[in-house]
């Protein structure tokens, strides 16, 4: 679970940015983001998650791959982190940068809905473009497309078992272990696909939990 809010987090945050990108007035911006789009959203993420963690590592000095490959740990006060493996990172960058294509182009579309009067009417008032964004747009964007990112939320869910394939340790991974080790396939799956049940169920109450707020008014939305 831990993974799947870190790459939640993460692609949201760059779909941002590319949803800017997607109709920026610089046309090397579109151009670049349109080619983005076009790679990751078209080539499978299994074959992704291979290059990331696969194709690439081949391409490092062999000192980096060492480092990499040599647990280590961060001390942050009276804390210590161990460094993420891998496996983590090759999951982590894969799975963040195919979901932000799919979250970035919902966005989009929530940018898209907000009249563009109001943008014009920020920046008439001495605002930037950036604060306009910041304050007017975004926040009454991203309140459109509630319901189409908590279904990209859920796909990032089910998509992160994908790392199993590459060794990643989530709930899959732990599935499989504890089937090779009791060998009872039934049980092991299906508890399994009882908790991916129940974290897409919740992602899905929170969907429409913040729906309905927004329906009461608690979540502004300028008309449209």
């Amino acid at each position: 679970m831990g993974t799947s809010l870190l790459v939640i987090a993460l692609s949201t945050l760059l779909g941002v940015l590319f949803a800017m990108a997607r109709d920026a007035a610089a046309p090397a911006l579109r151009t670049a983001a349109g080619v983005y789009l076009s790679v990751f959203r078209n080539t499978p993420l299994l074959v992704q998650l291979f290059f990331w963690y696969f194709g690439v590592p081949s391409l490092l000095p062999a000192g980096w791959m060492g480092w990499l490959n040599t647990p280590h740990e961060l001390a942050l006060g009276g804390w210590h982190l161990a460094w993420p493996s891998l496996e983590f990172l090759s999951a982590a960058v894969g799975l963040v940068l195919y979901s932000t294509a799919y979250v970035g182009e919902e966005i989009r579309a929530g940018i898209a809905n907000v009249p563009r009067s109001q943008l014009q009417a920020a920046l008439s008032l001495g605002m930037t473009r950036w604060q306009s964004l910041r304050h007017i747009v975004l926040p009454q964007a991203l309140a459109h497309v509630v319901s189409p990112l908590c279904g990209q939320y859920m796909n990032i869910t089910k998509n992160t078992s994908l790392g199993m394939t590459i060794g990643l340790v989530e709930l899959s991974y732990r599935a499989r272990q504890a089937e090779a080790e009791t060998f009872q396939s039934f049980q092991v799956y299906g508890i399994s696909t009882v908790l991916y049940i129940v974290l897409i169920i919740g992602l899905e109450l929170l969907s429409r939990q913040v729906q309905r707020r927004r329906r009461w008014g608690r979540l502004p939305v300028g008309r449209t």
